[in-house]
């Protein structure tokens, strides 16, 4: 209890006596409607509730008004795929199409669906009296069940009903495509009697046919961005600014969703600071976020947003520092606006600032420096190649990317695995391409092709049947994987000792009526890489890009919308972490029990 209360007060001896911390109305009344109307008619409790809200507090500061931004914009020029030569880039498609488009590989084998599609467009542009000469010209070949080089187009029964109904009664449209791009003097009449009066007409819906259906997917001018070696694509793009080109680099892009955050700057392809800076005045405004609290006294909050229910500890700096943003200094920073163009590498030069007191500050990007200096702060800024001690990059690249695609079904899909009991990597073919365009589950096509095979061999789908004279044990020198299983073996990369990488196998087909030495190839043209050209070139993967966990490359069709509404449809790989580790059950040197006779 305090006897003398000015004494205190004028003494200071009890300080607690003037910390206040709830300045209310305490109405006498059980209705609380006029307690809540908070009428402005009392002064002093006005004073008292800035007083408790710290607005009593000065800052040695002032609110920007005005805000002159000078940036420095250059547009991308060329875009290279891998080793290829740059070739020019106008920004009239997406990055990521023009990037993860690759060849049509596919329709040499297959893809019946597509060249039946070819062929319907083009009847429908000819005469109706030429339609037979062009069926039977171009016409799909009948499988025959006894080649073994038909295994593929017999041993799936989908595949081989649909060769039966077409052959002779459809045009491979992609036959035609290939005849007229063979050679500029190829015309659609070769071979074909046409009356003279016809011949402009089905000359100019041959030159329709190439162009439409060259137009409508997208595929690669010279080389492909994707590395079958890193499994992953590799491409740079170059801008052109004051002095020189700068050279940004994609190294690592899996495929999908393209950003900014796959690019880095080449400090061997240039490092000009960009063409002169433009001016551009904005007043800032301050800056909003969900969850930040309101400015009305008398306002309810958005709950959806809970900053007080984020967990964090001790040692998390980056949700302590974000916390920190929102709860304490939120109301201490300003948006200055300003339109990029899509497809931009932008060099902030500074900012120019008034203050309400009609200062003018002049502020420079940060992050200035060595690029690898671990005190630098940045912050959508791009990396630099390397390690050496370069020059940090403050420039800011908005690419010229979607913001989603709409992907097919897919055509492959392979799983990289490890297998430490066999010591070997598989790569497991789970979707495989058909002939007629579409995908089926590897195992399935395996067994069916499996089984086509042993008909041909006279062997019963099942497996040898063992007669009354067999011995009560077998030995079995090797068990097998299914034929969808590729082995890829380590390899030592020549010319060096030490490192070593992973190189395509071939389990060998152990069965009656084969050949000795027969291999199990790859169907997916994933792993068929160097299996076409003549002569056979080996494949190899770097064995980092094979870790414990796996990695998983399918290939589907990607159909996306630019800007412009052009509908864009392309073939791309796209790449994703695997699900751990597999066991193939392959083992060698077995005593098996004989199994009875059927």
């Amino acid at each position: 209890m305090i006897h003398n209360l000015r004494a205190e007060l004028s003494e200071r001896g009890r300080p607690s006596v003037t910390m206040w911390n709830r300045v209310e109305g305490r109405p006498r009344s059980p209705d609380f409607d006029r307690a809540l109307r908070a009428e402005i008619r009392d002064g002093l409790w006005m004073l008292t509730r800035q007083w408790q809200m710290g607005e009593f507090h000065g800052d040695d500061a002032g609110s920007p008004v005005l805000a002159k931004v000078q940036v420095a914009q250059a547009p991308l020029a060329t875009f290279q795929a891998r080793d290829a030569i740059p070739a020019a880039y106008d920004g009239s498609r997406p990055l990521e199409a023009v990037a993860e488009r690759r060849a049509l590989d596919h329709l040499t084998a297959g893809a019946l669906d597509l060249r039946m599609m070819l062929g319907r467009r083009f009847l429908k542009l000819i005469p109706p009296v030429y339609r037979h000469f062009f069926i039977e010209r171009y016409s799909f070949d009948a499988p025959d069940p006894g080649d073994e080089n038909d295994t593929e187009r017999v041993a799936h029964l989908e595949v081989y009903a649909l060769l039966q109904s077409l052959a002779g009664r459809a045009m491979d449209g992609y036959r035609l495509y290939r005849h007229l791009t063979a050679s500029p003097s190829n015309t659609p009449i070769t071979g074909i009697p046409v009356a003279d009066i016809d011949k402009p007409a089905i000359i100019e819906a041959g030159s329709a046919l190439v162009a439409w259906f060259e137009a409508m997917i997208e595929r690669p001018d010279w080389q492909a961005a994707w590395d079958p070696a890193h499994l992953e694509h590799r491409f740079a793009v170059t801008a052109n600014v004051a002095d020189g080109a700068k050279r940004l680099v994609a190294e690592e892009y899996p495929g999908g969703r393209l950003d900014w955050t796959a690019f880095s700057v080449d400090p061997a392809g240039g490092r000009g600071s960009g063409p002169l800076a433009e001016a551009s005045t904005t007043i800032p405004t301050a800056t909003r976020f969900n969850g930040m609290p309101d400015r009305r006294w008398w306002a309810f909050e958005d709950g959806r947003t809970n900053l007080g229910d984020v967990g964090v500890d001790t040692t998390d700096l980056a949700r302590l520092l974000f916390l920190e943003f929102a709860l304490a200094y939120g109301n201490d920073w300003f948006t200055i606006p300003y339109e990029l163009p899509v497809g931009t590498l932008a060099t902030v030069a500074g900012l120019a600032v008034t203050n309400v007191f009609g200062e003018r500050l002049w502020i420079e990007p940060a992050g200035r420096g060595v690029d690898d200096d671990w005190r630098r702060w940045s912050m959508f800024t791009l990396d630099v190649a390397g390690t050496g001690a370069e020059p940090a990059d403050t420039s800011l690249f908005l690419p010229p990317a979607l913001p989603q695609s709409n992907g097919g079904p897919p055509l492959e899909d392979v799983v990289f695995m490890r297998d430490e009991v066999a010591n070997l990597v598989w790569a497991v073919e789970r979707v495989v391409p058909l002939a007629s365009g579409t995908g089926k589950r590897g195992s399935e096509a395996a067994e069916e092709t499996l089984a086509h095979r042993r008909r041909l061999a006279g062997l019963p789908p099942d497996g040898p049947v063992t007669g009354d004279a067999a011995a009560p044990i077998s030995y079995r020198a090797m068990t097998t994987v299914p034929e969808n299983w590729i082995p890829f073996v380590v390899m030592h990369v020549p010319g060096d000792v030490r490192e070593t990488q992973l190189q395509r196998g071939a389990m060998v087909r152990v069965m009656e009526g084969v050949p000795p030495g027969d291999r199990i190839r790859p169907r997916t043209t994933l792993l068929r890489v160097g299996l076409d050209q003549t002569p056979a070139a080996p494949y190899h993967v770097f064995e980092e890009e094979v870790p414990r966990a796996g990695t998983q490359v399918s290939l589907a069709y990607q159909r996306a919308r630019w800007r412009d509404g052009r509908v864009l449809l392309w073939l791309a790989a796209t790449r994703v972490s695997g699900s751990g580790e597999a066991s193939s059950g392959l083992a060698f040197d077995h005593l098996l029990p004989t199994p009875p006779a059927s």
